[in-house]
C-alpha cells in the first residue's frame, strides 16, 4: 500500500504580496475564497472551518508573514500550507494539501478511502485556487 501524494497547487497572482497575504491570512479572506472560518494568524491558535461535512477543528502551526502559514485541517492529519512568493510586481501562491493516509485507509468523515477524497479534493483545490482565490485577489 502506498501513501496518498499531496496535492499542490500554484498560481501567479497580479496583485503584490501583501495584497495576496491579506487575502489568505485573515477570517475574511479566506472566507472570500475558501471557507467560513474563525482563524486568526498566530501559531498555536485553535480555529474551525465550516466545511460541508460540518465545522472541522484546526490549529495554526507555522506564521512567517508574508511568506508562509501552515495548520493542521480536520481529524485525519492533514496539513495546510501557503507559500507566497514576490516575482516583480506579481505574487506566486503555492497550496499544498499534506498528511494523507495510505490510500486505502479510510477517512473519518465522509467513510471514503483517502485515494477518493484525494482527488476530489484535488479537483475542488484547482478550482479554488487557479478561479476563486485568484479572481478574490486581482478584484
Amino acid at each position: 500500500m502506498k501513501k496518498v501524494e499531496d496535492i499542490q497547487q500554484t498560481v501567479l497572482l497580479d496583485a503584490d504580496i501583501e495584497k495576496v497575504w491579506k487575502k489568505v491570512a485573515s477570517a475574511q479572506g479566506l472566507e472570500q475564497w475558501f471557507m467560513p472560518n474563525d482563524f486568526e494568524p498566530v501559531e498555536g491558535h485553535p480555529f474551525h472551518i465550516q466545511s460541508p461535512f460540518g465545522p472541522s477543528p484546526c490549529k495554526v502551526f507555522e506564521v512567517d508573514e508574508p511568506y508562509k502559514l501552515f495548520f493542521s485541517w480536520d481529524v485525519d492529519g492533514w496539513i495546510i500550507s501557503f507559500h507566497l512568493k514576490e516575482v516583480g510586481d506579481k505574487t506566486e501562491f503555492t497550496l499544498i494539501h499534506g498528511g494523507w493516509k495510505q490510500e486505502d485507509e479510510l477517512l473519518t468523515k465522509p467513510q471514503e478511502k483517502s485515494s477518493v477524497i484525494r482527488e476530489r479534493m484535488n479537483n475542488g483545490w484547482v478550482n479554488i485556487v487557479q478561479h476563486k482565490l485568484k479572481e478574490v485577489v486581482e478584484q
